[in-house]
């Protein structure tokens, strides 16, 4: 029976800091030069709008109809869940505001970001980390193009797009479903079902909604690119890439859900009925 010295043990253990930290700070070198590469071509008339508008429908195309069936599905477990405790406590005429800004702040960011961890930074990843293999990459580089500002910078904007626009097809589906079990099944009338969102909801909840959406693509787009351009070792290494890629921009998109969602409690004062 073989064992490991502590010597070794730690020395496994600073490596490995050392490869996050250095992934880390690459994740911010790319997100920053996308966002700068971004700007800077739109206001130079040099941005690549054929690649914006290509890998726009690509992700379209990837995970509109996922979403759907995501968000009908989680619409009735949130109507149901909401309805069942509502009626226990004698609340049934507040269960279109719980359930309205439940799903709105809440809900349909989360399973967007999911989406765009899982559908479309995925994709992204495959496609990057097949390039990076194929050595398309490095011969970009040879002729003197960057990567960030050619690959990324568009994707990045693509995924914004799309993932604002996925976050508003979440939020409607599920609130429709939600109004359509609670409303049809009897349970609460529409005009109290409605009156009781108008009440307590408030514009800067689909502000928030449609932050949270953008910050979503934006990470996990970055994520994907950077887990792509660092891609070695043939398809082994793209299968290794895409799976880090989701599971990391799951964790990340996750941690900055609750930062997000903390802030806006502590600055945004809430509606009072």
């Amino acid at each position: 029976m073989t064992t490991i010295s502590p010597w070794r043990m730690a020395s496994s253990a600073r490596s490995k800091a050392d490869e996050a930290l250095d992934t880390f700070g690459e994740m911010i070198l790319i997100g920053a030069g996308s966002l700068r590469f971004a700007v800077t071509d739109v206001v130079r008339s040099r941005f690549s709008w054929r690649e914006y508008i290509e890998q726009a429908w690509f992700m379209v195309r990837v995970a509109f109809l996922p979403t759907v069936l995501v968000a009908i599905p989680f619409g009735v477990i949130v109507a149901i869940q909401v309805g069942a405790v509502a009626q226990q406590i004698g609340a049934v005429s507040f269960t279109g505001a719980v359930n309205g800004i439940g799903v709105l702040r809440q809900g349909a960011p989360l399973v967007t970001s999911l989406l765009m961890a899982g559908a479309v930074g995925s994709a992204l990843c495959a496609q990057m980390g097949s390039q990076t293999v194929r050595e398309e990459v490095d011969a970009m580089k040879v002729m003197g193009l960057n990567p960030v500002q050619r690959l990324v910078a568009p994707r990045m904007a693509a995924a914004v797009s799309v993932g604002l626009l996925l976050n508003v097809v979440v939020a409607v589906t599920a609130m429709l479903t939600g109004y359509a079990l609670n409303v049809g099944t009897g349970k609460v009338s529409s005009g109290a079902y409605l009156g009781s969102f108008i009440s307590f909801a408030q514009p800067t909840d689909l502000l928030l909604a449609e932050a949270k959406a953008a910050i979503f693509g934006f990470i996990a787009t970055i994520v994907a690119c950077q887990k792509g351009l660092a891609a070695r070792g043939g398809p082994k290494g793209v299968a290794d890439a895409v799976n880090a890629s989701v599971v990391l921009s799951v964790i990340a998109l996750a941690v900055v859900n609750v930062a997000i969602t903390q802030t806006y409690v502590m600055l945004v004062p809430q509606r009072i009925a």
